[in-house]
């Protein structure tokens, strides 16, 4: 876009904008507008729009209700989207406490962590592990980078759900996942002492 616009046309298209797709950040919006990230949120401000963090909040708490398998404060970020049985999208930005130390690289079980509750947010069921997973680290994360995950249910066979996980900064894909889930079903939570085949 980049074309200036006068204040009252850009508050009205960065309103469409954000009601597009309300994940923009606020530096990405700048951007797209030709301006400074202090107008863009000083027009947020006027319009009483909430900052990027806010706003996915608001849409992950509505995701969190739907999940069954764990509770939606087990998920490793901000639940986007969420299609029981089928997809789901999160977001995750790592903090320092994350990295190692020398490298200032992510470490890779904050990653996976992501990627797995993500897989199990999908499963239509009372509980799920993870029975299988091949998995893939492809490029190193930083502190500042934003993790998108998305994750789609393949197929399913039985109580066995095939999920592949992939997760982007910006448009590399840094991680991907391959998982078969099993599905447990209320009688296995009561009894909790049996045992339960996962792999295959």
């Amino acid at each position: 876009m980049a074309v200036r616009v006068s204040k009252a046309e850009r508050q009205r298209l960065l309103k469409e904008k954000i009601n597009e797709n309300p994940f923009y950040t606020d530096d990405e919006l700048a951007e797209m507008f030709g301006v400074s990230v202090q107008t863009i949120r000083l027009d947020r401000m006027e319009l009483g729009i909430p900052e990027v963090r806010e706003r996915i909040k608001n849409v992950a708490e509505e995701n969190y209700r739907k999940v069954k398998t764990i509770l939606g404060a087990e998920v490793v970020g901000e639940l986007i989207d969420l299609e029981l049985g089928k997809r789901g999208i999160s977001i995750f930005e790592p903090t320092e406490e994350m990295v190692f130390v020398k490298t200032k690289i992510v470490k890779g079980q904050y990653i996976y962590s992501q990627a797995e509750s993500l897989a199990l947010s999908l499963i239509d069921a009372p509980a799920a592990l993870i029975g299988v997973a091949n998995i893939k680290y492809k490029y190193p994360v930083k502190v500042g980078d934003r993790l998108v995950a998305k994750a789609e249910v393949i197929r399913q066979r039985g109580n066995k759900y095939f999920v592949w996980v992939k997760i982007k900064v910006k448009e590399k894909e840094v991680f991907r996942g391959k998982f078969i889930l099993v599905a447990l079903d209320e009688d296995f939570l009561r009894k909790r002492s049996d045992t339960v085949e996962v792999g295959s």
